[in-house]
């Protein structure tokens, strides 16, 4: 695959804002085309689940949150968007650099799923150092305030705080005491600029894999289901852990060395910056 020189989709004003809130909301980035494309693709991922999926609700829910990841180079919707589209046009625009592919994520709450996403950052849960970087996420359904991603704004700047699994609060990848542990925000939400958006299909928020995000569940007859791309910048490197990441990329150790740029076949350079 030749690598595409990327193309400026943003404006400066959009810019600033992912540098300064570490998120920031783009309208109508894919056309419906595109949406139809990934919808099909998150149905065929649905249909026949890699080794990665996963259910990540309680078995009493009276709905289902599903994920899986790393599946582009099964399911064609999946590289096609991450490859053709303007998403990597728009994170070589935000990380001024490079852009290589990370990895894609599936997530699907469907109607009346309980289950929240806890409050997190992304970037202690992967296998890579390094600050410039972004995720993207998109809807397939239309999705309310009430079942949307929440950001707190500014907090990519923060530094690490612990991670922990998401139904049961277990720090299973640092140790206990090694870092942070989460702010209490939902019992007092007053105190952090806490940021989001209804989306509609081809809408995409855009943030940096160390801002805390999260949502809450489901409710009604609506699904949610959407699709993220994760992209990383010219800094980032590989990170051996100790554990299981998420996702996991078995045998990568032997390939990258510990603080080498993440080149290979399993995460192309998109866009030469």
């Amino acid at each position: 695959m030749s690598i595409q020189p990327a193309t400026r989709v943003l404006t400066e004003e959009q810019i600033a804002d992912f540098h300064r809130d570490g998120v920031v909301v783009v309208r109508g980035l894919f056309s419906a085309d595109e949406v139809a494309s990934i919808e099909r693709g998150i149905e065929r991922n649905l249909a026949e689940p890699s080794d990665r999926f996963k259910v990540a609700s309680q078995p009493d829910d009276p709905g289902r949150f599903v994920e899986d990841f790393c599946n582009w180079q099964r399911i064609a919707e999946f590289e096609d968007i991450a490859f053709t589209s303007r998403a990597a046009d728009a994170a070589a625009d935000l990380m001024r650099s490079p852009v290589r592919f990370y990895h894609d994520h599936m997530l699907v709450k469907e109607p009346g799923t309980r289950q929240e996403t806890p409050w997190h950052q992304d970037q202690p849960y992967y296998n890579v150092d390094g600050f410039n970087n972004c995720s993207l996420w998109m809807p397939v359904d239309p999705v309310t305030t009430e079942s949307t991603l929440e950001f707190v704004a500014g907090s990519h700047k923060k530094g690490w705080l612990m991670p922990r699994t998401f139904m049961n609060n277990e720090a299973k990848w640092f140790p206990e005491g090694s870092l942070t542990e989460m702010p209490a925000i939902e019992g007092h939400r007053e105190n952090f600029d806490i940021r989001s958006w209804s989306m509609q299909p081809g809408d995409v928020v855009f943030f940096h894999m160390l801002t805390l995000h999260h949502s809450y569940g489901v409710p009604g007859t609506q699904r949610r289901r959407a699709f993220s791309l994760r992209f990383l910048g010219d800094d980032m490197v590989h990170a051996p852990r100790n554990w299981i990441t998420s996702p996991q990329f078995d045998d990568l150790d032997a390939d990258i060395p510990a603080g080498a740029p993440m080149d290979h076949p399993l995460f192309p350079l998109l866009r030469a910056g």
